[in-house]
């Protein structure tokens, strides 16, 4: 897609977000860059973390929620403000709210987090739960809004929202002045058009990359039709880019300005999610990991030095474990078979015995005495096993057809 400095004239320019970066001085951490060895070599050049999981609240945004509220006028204030949010937004708008000294109340989806719901309370919004999806939760807020005054604040389709998000890009080019690619993820578009506002007008030769979950990837055939095209059901564990329908405001910023969508699946974003915890020791979300999630499935497509921007890290614990379990599967990390043996005091013993030599470890056994489908004598034993990888698992599997087992599933 080709670059137009006629979008530059736009709903947001880049003096609303050198603007914003001004009123964020104090407020919004200028989170860290670290290097990221392990992608590095994958890809054959420098690669960049933007640590945005490490900003306040966990996530990029306070950035936007925080220029909005700002930008208010008094009357408005005094109305206060409210927002919709699983999350993410649910924290930025809590906080940003209680710095200014303005009144918040939050919908959240009633099967949100309990972690993020503490959060948002404790950061001194008032938490309302109501529906089951964002949907139903982002219509009671809209409604509460028309009905008490309170100005209701976006997630992404905002200016001045917009604006803040783009802070980051300026932050980008500041610690990494040499950056020739940024990988951003996509839910409504708010982050990604932001900072493609902000480095395409000072550095028009950088690529901006976003990136959708495979379930949820409203962009592609938005774009395709030259207008917002919603996704229905939109399903992907990366919940803060699961967004049926790209924002109106973002969505013409990221046409004109953003080279790239690409998309990725849920087993590359567990499998970014647990590289960035093992290798770069950072805690992020599955939608913070979407840029890594990218690098990985096709290291060759980018040009270095590449930035990839971790916008989140706001995970929930019980999902964390299902993502790293998931993560841990898809490289081969997990192995389930099932295999028979003769039911005979010390068997069981002695199988564990062979898995020992190869090194697998044993995380869970079922062990069936009594089924029709097996002889007088004879017993199924099913084993999970956590193993170091692909070709261990195949030196598993050899092992115990070595040892006589007949290896059934």
């Amino acid at each position: 897609m080709s670059y137009s400095t006629a979008a530059l004239v736009g709903p947001v320019t880049l003096d609303d977000v050198r603007g914003a970066q001004k009123m964020l001085k104090g407020v919004a951490r200028v989170t860290a860059m670290e290097g990221s060895r392990h992608l590095s070599q994958l890809v054959g050049a420098p690669v960049h973390l933007k640590c945005e999981n490490l900003q306040r609240t966990g996530s990029f945004k306070l950035r936007g929620a925080y220029v909005r509220i700002a930008g208010l006028l008094p009357e408005q204030r005094a109305a206060g403000v409210v927002a919709a949010s699983a999350g993410n937004h649910a924290q930025g708008v809590a906080l940003a709210s209680s710095l200014l000294g303005v009144g918040s109340t939050v919908f959240m989806p009633k099967g949100a987090p309990l972690p993020k719901i503490s959060a948002t309370r404790e950061y001194g919004a008032e938490v309302r739960l109501h529906g089951q999806v964002v949907d139903e939760t982002l219509a009671a807020a809209q409604e509460y809004a028309e009905r008490t005054g309170a100005v209701f604040i976006h997630p992404f389709d905002h200016p001045d929202v917009i604006a803040g998000q783009g802070t980051v890009g300026l932050e980008i080019l500041e610690q990494c002045p040499e950056v020739r690619t940024v990988v951003v993820g996509i839910g409504g578009g708010g982050l990604a058009a932001g900072i493609a506002v902000a480095v395409k007008a000072l550095r028009p030769d950088v690529r901006i990359v976003g990136v959708q979950a495979e379930g949820a990837a409203a962009y592609p055939p938005s774009l395709a039709a030259g207008r917002p095209v919603a996704v229905e059901h939109p399903a992907t564990m990366a919940d803060g880019i699961k967004v049926g329908r790209p924002g109106d405001v973002p969505f013409g910023i990221v046409g004109e300005l953003v080279d790239e969508v690409r998309t990725v699946s849920e087993d590359e974003l567990s499998t970014a999610l647990l590289l960035c915890l093992e290798r770069a020791k950072l805690v992020v979300e599955p939608a913070g990991a979407s840029p890594v999630a990218a690098l990985l499935s096709e290291p060759d497509a980018f040009e270095g030095p590449v930035v990839a921007v971790l916008s989140g890290g706001n995970v929930d614990p019980v999902l964390m474990q299902g993502v790293l379990r998931h993560g841990m599967a898809a490289q081969g990390r997990y192995l389930a078979v099932r295999l028979r043996l003769t039911d005979r005091p010390g068997a069981l013993a002695t199988l564990l015995g062979v898995l020992s030599v190869v090194d697998a470890n044993v995380l869970d056994v079922s062990h069936v005495r009594t089924d029709p489908r097996l002889g007088l004598t004879e017993a199924e034993v099913e084993l999970h096993l956590e193993t170091k990888g692909p070709e261990h698992c195949v030196e598993v599997g050899r092992a115990l057809r070595e040892a006589g087992y007949p290896v059934i599933g």
